[in-house]
């Protein structure tokens, strides 16, 4: 399992981000200043950091001096909005910059980018019956191998990533097909109907109207 580390001292922003990231599948921990972020990376290898600049004891920046040296992917996510922050940010080593108030299905869309890149993403996925094993290009559904065309994987495994998050269009398409939704196009829902029938996964992918889908395992669900 993929194991991210969420440094944020503002414990409801904290537990958001948690809650989000498990049901898509993370392992999460969280600590809530920078003196204690240092010391469990001492400890304990990660994936992933998440973290807040305006930190006690030990700010964000300061923090990233010693993260750097462990190789470790960092995405800030803070209030600190100012172009001379998000450079600051960037240039010292951290993969990604966000800037708070923050959506959370942006953030998820970021730390999948970002496990990608560095090739940590799972490959992998299990959803039910469901095993979808990314890098051999074979998915299968009670031990039995389902037959799915390249884009139909790619768009099963962008849902099981998100498991319990509403995927927007614009992202799917842009994610999938390299392009940018239009209104007119059924490219998606045709290849949606085909992973419900051939995976018998019915309501499990529900369409949130005008909106997009969700890969939907639990009755309490995020949006």
């Amino acid at each position: 399992m993929i194991r991210i580390l969420i440094v944020e001292d503002e414990k409801p922003i904290s537990d958001l981000i948690r809650w989000n990231l498990t049901k898509a599948g993370y392992g999460c921990t969280c600590v809530y200043d920078g003196l204690e972020a240092a010391n469990i990376l001492e400890n304990q290898g990660f994936d992933l950091i998440i973290l807040d600049v305006m930190l006690p004891h030990i700010n964000g920046y300061e923090l990233m001096e010693y993260i750097r040296s462990l190789e470790i992917p960092v995405i800030f996510l803070t209030a600190k909005s100012s172009l001379e922050d998000r450079l600051k940010g960037l240039t010292s080593g951290a993969e990604d910059y966000m800037v708070k108030p923050f959506e959370i299905v942006e953030l998820l869309a970021r730390v999948n980018i970002v496990l990608r890149r560095y090739r940590k993403a799972e490959q992998c996925l299990k959803f039910r019956d469901i095993v979808a094993d990314v890098d051999n290009q074979r998915v299968t559904k009670a031990g039995k191998e389902v037959v799915l065309t390249p884009k139909e994987l790619e768009l099963l495994a962008l849902l099981m990533r998100n498991q319990n998050i509403t995927l927007f269009r614009e992202r799917i398409y842009e994610e999938i097909w390299g392009a940018e939704y239009s209104v007119e196009s059924r490219t998606l829902d045709l290849h949606i109907q085909r992973l419900r029938r051939k995976l018998e996964l019915g309501n499990a992918i529900k369409t949130v109207f005008k909106v997009g889908y969700r890969l939907e395992d639990t009755d309490e669900v995020s949006i």
